[in-house]
């Protein structure tokens, strides 16, 4: 290779090096004993494994019931998205529906709205309705979103028209057409879209921190921060139960990166 090449492969090499080191200390961190952890300097491979950490994360919360609520949460708000997503992304494609461009317009203006300035509302609804400390309350805000629409409106843009019309003289309606030839071929995106709400609900602190206060309700972010606590701080807990939170997102991207990639550069280039 060229020593420009060479250059290129060291500095993205030092970048994944920089990028990975936190997920390797953290695994890492979370087999070693009190004082491989307190170190000076700090031990970068633990002399003797120990998973004691790991008991005692399942001691200090209940991880499992924690666990399965950030799941169905996370689980149902991408499966609502993604409908929502689909349906709004094709009508913008594919509809003549009167003012389209000014209503994506307006669609769009959703992503500029920060969060923490309906954050309140939000909250005082959940409150009035009874709802704190509910399934319904961890979910409901966030139902849908404008990203999977703008992304995949994106995608369905660049499907060949040639299809399109084909399937219409072969007698294929709006519902015929879209789950059964356009959906197929819009994997790629589908799982983009996927990945990044599930990821985005997974990963939730603020919101389940203030419309829960039970345990058997609060999501597994929410256990992990009261391991942080001042009478039990202990590194080892935290980063044994912050492994575990990795777990899915780490199979998530390990396996959907090629659907990742793919979809989000969809409709790049028409």
């Amino acid at each position: 290779m060229r020593p420009g090449r060479w250059a290129r492969v060291a500095a993205l090499g030092l970048l994944a090096v920089v990028v990975l080191f936190p997920l390797y200390y953290t695994v890492v961190g979370s087999v070693m004993g009190p004082g491989d952890i307190a170190s000076a300097p700090p031990s970068l491979f633990p002399h003797r494994l120990t998973f004691d950490n790991y008991r005692g994360v399942l001691h200090a919360i209940p991880l499992q019931r924690q666990y399965l609520n950030s799941t169905l949460v996370a689980v149902a708000i991408t499966v609502s998205q993604l409908v929502c997503a689909v349906l709004s992304a094709y009508a913008f494609a594919f509809l003549a529906v009167p003012f389209k461009r000014t209503m994506f317009a307006l669609f769009l203006l959703t992503l500029m709205v920060p969060w923490e300035a309906i954050i309140i509302p939000n909250f005082l609804f959940m409150a009035d309705h009874q709802l704190r400390n509910t399934y319904l309350a961890l979910i409901l805000p966030f139902l849908a979103g404008g990203f999977g629409t703008f992304l995949l409106r994106q995608s369905f843009r660049t499907f060949p028209v040639e299809l399109r019309d084909a399937a219409t003289l072969d007698g294929a309606g709006h519902a015929r057409f879209l789950w059964q030839i356009l959906l197929p071929l819009s994997r790629p995106a589908l799982a983009s879209v996927a990945i990044f709400v599930f990821l985005s609900a997974w990963n939730q602190f603020f919101w389940p921190l203030l419309v829960t206060d039970s345990p058997k309700r609060q999501t597994l972010q929410i256990g992990l921060s009261s391991l942080n606590d001042a009478e039990q701080a202990n590194p080892g807990l935290i980063l044994a139960g912050v492994s575990m939170a990795l777990i899915p997102t780490a199979l998530l991207v390990a396996f959907g990166q090629r659907f990742l990639v793919r979809g989000l550069t969809a409709g790049a280039v028409r």
